[in-house]
């Protein structure tokens, strides 16, 4: 394991690994419920991705998960539990659902999705910055089936990716959709193509290794930069105006960058023609 300045969560329910420099991959890893997240994944998801924000040397979080699934969502199981016992469940932490669904980080987060993505598996990709899928995945919001609503944040901002008649298409009806109509949609950047033969692990380590290469791609770049890019991309989505979220941006972080120690290297190599070497962001 890499050495870091702060010390990683040990999450029950997830493995975190470190496949390249400035990059976690945080693996679901209950398996046998298809990555269901009950109340300890939920604690333990935004712990980890804390921990990816405060930690200067990461750059960029990858979510994927083990076996056939990505995630299919709650644990019903447990949520069923609770309900039968007439026991309130388990607080979300502030961040939502997988950590995901209300965060407000600063670092990206890719999704490598390898399987079944259902529910607030779906909400998580929805949330997150870049979408991978294998193309035997399936995403949908089945709650309407189950007599429950998508409250981690996918409604409202479905309908700013997909628009309109496709979110009302997707949430009323609960169908799933097949990689390559997700991606027809937007709700995808890239389908990985699969055998139908192919074994779950197969499947997985295709999608992580792509996830990775745009992973190390995104870490190559100057991590301030990015860290305010991606602010302003989603301060469009989260639906304010140009001018105004022009201005928060300047107000908010970009003093910030043009203090720092990357935009002067950025030029500096520039002028020189050679490759950057950028320091850990310190915003």
């Amino acid at each position: 394991m890499p050495s870091f300045a702060t010390q990683p969560p040990q999450p029950q329910h997830s493995v975190l690994s470190f496949p390249a420099r400035h990059v976690v991959l945080v693996t679901l890893n209950r398996p046998r419920d298809l990555n269901c997240i009950n109340a300890q994944g939920h604690a333990d998801l935004d712990a980890v991705w804390q921990w990816m924000d405060e930690e200067p040397s990461l750059r960029v979080g990858i979510l994927t998960g083990q076996g056939r699934a990505f995630c299919a969502g709650a644990d019903l199981k447990e949520w069923n539990s609770s309900t039968s016992n007439n026991k309130s469940r388990a607080p979300m932490p502030a961040s939502g659902f997988g950590g995901l669904a209300r965060r407000k980080g600063k670092k990206p987060v890719i999704c490598a999705v390898n399987g079944l993505c259902f529910g607030g598996g779906a909400e998580m990709i929805i949330n997150s910055d870049i979408v991978i899928a294998a193309s035997r995945a399936l995403i949908g919001l089945p709650e309407v089936k189950r007599g429950v609503v998508a409250l981690a944040g996918a409604l409202p901002r479905l309908v700013r990716t997909v628009g309109k008649q496709r979110a009302m298409e997707m949430v009323l009806t609960g169908r799933s959709l097949s990689a390559a109509e997700a991606e027809r949609w937007g709700l995808v950047n890239e389908v990985v193509a699969v055998g139908e033969k192919a074994k779950d692990e197969e499947i997985s380590e295709k999608v992580v290794q792509r996830a990775l290469a745009v992973a190390q791609e995104i870490a190559g770049n100057s991590p301030d930069s990015v860290v305010v890019s991606r602010e302003g991309i989603k301060l469009g989505w989260e639906g304010i105006g140009a001018d105004e979220a022009t201005g928060m941006l300047n107000d908010t972080w970009v003093k910030r960058l043009y203090e720092g120690e990357n935009i002067k290297e950025g030029l500096r190599a520039f002028v020189e023609k050679r490759k950057p070497t950028w320091v850990d962001s310190k915003l």
